[in-house]
């Protein structure tokens, strides 16, 4: 606007009479449609392009509001005497006495406004807002207002209420007026178009086998399992699409999904997805490599220890849920990665169905890949490795034998006394030589089971080793059980040949000769019931009458278990 010039030199009252008028037809509008209806849009787009001269002449639009007029530049560019229709009595009644709209309101703030004053419009008279409070709550930057204080320090009242909105049959009557209004406004409808209000609704009803039928097909289609419907086509899609592109991003989406069905528990949905990837990777037509590949992975994601473990443990926290067949399909799936993840979880596991399931899985992933058994044994400090040399012995898993070697060096006892135990269940050469070496180790708690295993066996090959511990110093060192064992395995193992030397220590002769502690010659006693021959029968039966308590009662139990 130039220096100088009023504002109505350069724009004509009658333009701003229009802009009201075509905001009068909005309030309309926008009060009995939504905003996805044409009638709304038109109406919001009939606003922008009636302030197209508004803003090329000035930047801002300022109205009074008086009681049934809008006032600009003290000209009456609204008038509306009847208060029921009339939005400058709207807008006056609550209080409001001035309107500046900025450019740029029309573009978004301005259909708040007016949705704002249809709201005020039509709250119940306890309503605790009112206009002003709604409008607050939008915070407008480019629509400023101005309120008068009816109760400020200077006292004032409520203008005097001369008219009201309609109500009961006034209101009916002026709402059909104003969707009459409104239809005016709309553009004419296109040929062939029906108004379902041309249609008497009494004219179709449905009879009660119908109704029941329509019930009836409502509620299978709310139970049928549209998730696996739409996966459904989308594996159609899969197989029958060869181009690329769309292959590649029907994977996408399935990468994406798949996490979310594990993640919500939805095992059924997970195993279709893991079942049709494995059959459209071998047998969709011209499939690219890359693509198998990452329909492939989706088994591989799966058996990833991260995963497995979130899985294993979201299965133990939901009671029943590991009896579903969806469960055991997935399982089934798992690759050797899983292994070392299921091993450490089914110790700690609370549902029994949910381990009997795992443990089927770990038994078949064992004994098709070894390879990943060793490389548990391997690693000494995998939480697994207890369980994977207890797996090693209950498979009778012999390749493991060399992994097994690795785990008889290991710094914690009970690992090396589950590996005497678990090669005990092998039994082969190579676990039996093992098993010797042990006899020597550190721990008595393992000596003891190598050397049991070696007697149990006649193990040949540990001979010299439980030799030279019965008959040395170190048995003297020894409590009895430990030393009960060496004797036994002594005589399993030596057989015949051994007798002369156990009935020296049990039957000692001479004056000058050392007799051995009542301990060691109980000990021999035993060892010489597991020779069995007569002649070692005979060496018992000669130190029955022993004078000391222990040995006759090893002596006893000997020519009991000898005469079984």
């Amino acid at each position: 606007m130039t220096a100088g010039n009023h504002p109505t030199d350069i724009l004509p009252a009658s333009h701003v009479a229009e802009l009201i008028n075509g905001l009068v037809k909005a309030l309309r509008a926008f009060h009995m449609y939504l905003p996805n209806n044409p009638i709304y849009q038109r109406a919001t787009e009939n606003l922008r392009i009636a302030f197209l001269p508004i803003w090329g002449a000035m930047d801002e639009l300022v109205l009074t509001v008086a009681e049934t007029d809008f006032v600009w530049e003290e000209q009456v560019v609204y008038h509306q005497p009847n208060k029921s229709d009339s939005l400058a009595w709207g807008l006056y009644k609550d209080g409001m006495r001035s309107l500046a709209i900025k450019q740029g309101a029309e573009l978004e703030e301005l259909s708040r406004f007016l949705e704002t004053i249809n709201r005020a419009r039509y709250l119940p008279a306890d309503a605790g807002d009112d206009l002003l409070t709604l409008l607050w709550e939008q915070e407008f930057q480019l629509i400023q207002y101005h309120f008068t204080e009816f109760f400020g320090e200077g006292g004032g009242a409520l203008p005097e209420q001369t008219g009201k909105y309609p109500s009961g049959q006034e209101d009916a009557l002026a709402a059909s007026q104003r969707q009459a209004a409104v239809g005016e406004e709309a553009p004419p409808r296109p040929k062939g178009v029906v108004d379902l209000e041309e249609f008497d609704s009494t004219l179709y009803f449905l009879d009660e086998s119908e109704i029941n039928y329509v019930a009836t097909e409502v509620e299978a289609e709310y139970r049928r399992d549209v998730r696996s419907s739409a996966l459904n086509v989308l594996f159609d899609l899969l197989e029958q699409q060869g181009e690329p592109a769309v292959r590649g991003e029907i994977i996408d989406v399935l990468e994406q999904l798949f996490p979310n069905f594990l993640n919500a528990r939805d095992f059924r949905t997970a195993a279709l997805v893991l079942r049709e990837a494995k059959l459209i990777g071998g047998r969709a037509p011209g499939l690219l490599p890359e693509h198998g590949a990452r329909l492939d992975a989706f088994v591989a994601k799966l058996s990833q220890p991260a995963i497995v473990s979130q899985l294993v443990q979201s299965l133990d926290e939901v009671a029943g849920l590991a009896n579903e067949p969806e469960v055991a399909e997935v399982l089934r799936e798992l690759r050797p990665t899983a292994l070392e993840p299921v091993l450490t979880w089914i110790p700690n596991l609370t549902s029994a169905p949910l381990s009997a399931m795992l443990e089927s899985v770990v038994d078949r992933l064992a004994s098709a890949h070894t390879s990943e058994v060793l490389r548990i044994l391997r690693t000494p400090s995998s939480e697994a490795l207890g369980a994977a040399i207890a797996l090693c012995g209950r498979l009778g898993l012999h390749q493991a034998v060399p992994g097994l070697s690795e785990t008889m060096a290991h710094a914690d006892p009970a690992v090396r006394l589950a590996t005497v135990q678990s090669l005990a269940q092998l039994g082969t050469p190579g676990a039996l030589a093992l098993i010797d070496k042990a006899i020597d180790d550190a721990d008595r708690g393992v000596r003891v089971a190598a050397v049991r295993v070696a007697g149990a066996r006649g193990y040949k090959g540990a001979l010299k080793r439980v030799e030279g511990i019965v008959f040395g110093r170190a048995v003297k060192e020894m409590d009895l059980t430990e030393k009960m064992a060496f004797f036994e395995a002594y005589g399993s193992i030596a057989g015949a040949a051994g007798l002369k030397s156990l009935s020296g220590i049990l039957l000692p002769r001479g004056l000058l000769r050392l007799k051995e502690s009542a301990e060691t010659r109980a000990c021999a006693a035993i060892a010489l019931s597991k020779i069995g021959t007569s002649e070692a029968r005979e060496a018992l039966r000669r130190a029955a009458e022993d004078k000391d308590l222990v040995v006759r009662n090893a002596v006893s139990r000997a020519l009991r278990e000898n005469a079984t």
